[in-house]
């Protein structure tokens, strides 16, 4: 529980990717919040490597995942799902005001201030590992990214959470955070560590983790 082949609400997710993508892949974002809510849901795995249909096209215009299908919406971006969910339950996007726009202020921060910077760290490492271009690019790219990160943890504080009280926002930052779990870079950033530590701490995050990690070990669906 929560992943159950008969729940109403559907996310798309991979077959398999990967070593290096495990554990990454947005899917993680939106089941972690179904797990905090524990709300069940079920997966139609697509196969990374294959090209999607055009009816798959339709419901995400790009082709990735996750996609989105409770009966009433059907969605596609994490942090529009997010939102989506957060709109639904107050464990997910705090009911008070002035909370509820600090933490859509920072899922929004999240994805556009932050993950460009460390998603470009992840592709200089991982996708261009070993040419000479990309040795040259990443000493620039890092001070952005450090700026960013330092930014991010003067901000945060002593709190626990981006907006005080766990969110959305939390749990697109968190994941963020994990993209660079590949080098020591958050090392120079304690408070970060802790706050990302407590993200993975939480058990629906580790739950939403291990259901990820154990469906790759699963063959695509026919007719996905």
């Amino acid at each position: 529980m929560p992943c159950s082949e008969s729940a109403s609400t559907l996310i798309t997710a991979y077959a398999d990717v990967p070593a290096f993508a495990r554990g990454q892949v947005r899917d993680l974002r939106i089941r972690w919040a179904l797990e905090e809510l524990g709300r069940d849901y079920r997966t139609e795995l697509l196969d990374v490597y294959h090209p999607r249909p055009d009816a798959y096209r339709e419901w995400q215009p790009f082709a990735q995942v996750p996609a989105f299908d409770d009966g009433a919406q059907r969605l596609f971006e994490s942090g529009a799902i997010l939102l989506y969910l957060g709109e639904q339950d107050e464990r997910l996007l705090p009911a008070d005001p002035a909370t509820r726009w600090q933490a859509i202020t920072w899922l929004f921060a999240a994805l556009n201030s932050v993950e460009p910077f460390v998603a470009q760290i992840g592709a200089l490492d991982i996708f261009h590992a070993g040419k000479s271009w990309a040795a040259e690019a990443r000493p620039s790219a890092l001070k952005l990214l450090e700026s960013r990160l330092a930014a991010t943890q003067d901000a945060l504080g002593e709190r626990d959470w981006l907006a005080g009280t766990f969110s959305v926002a939390d749990i697109v930052m968190v994941t963020v955070l994990r993209i660079i779990d590949h080098a020591p870079i958050l090392e120079a950033y304690p408070t970060l560590t802790a706050y990302k530590a407590r993200g993975e701490d939480r058990p629906a995050f580790r739950r939403a983790l291990a259901e990820q990690l154990e469906s790759y070990a699963s063959p695509a669906q026919s007719g996905e």
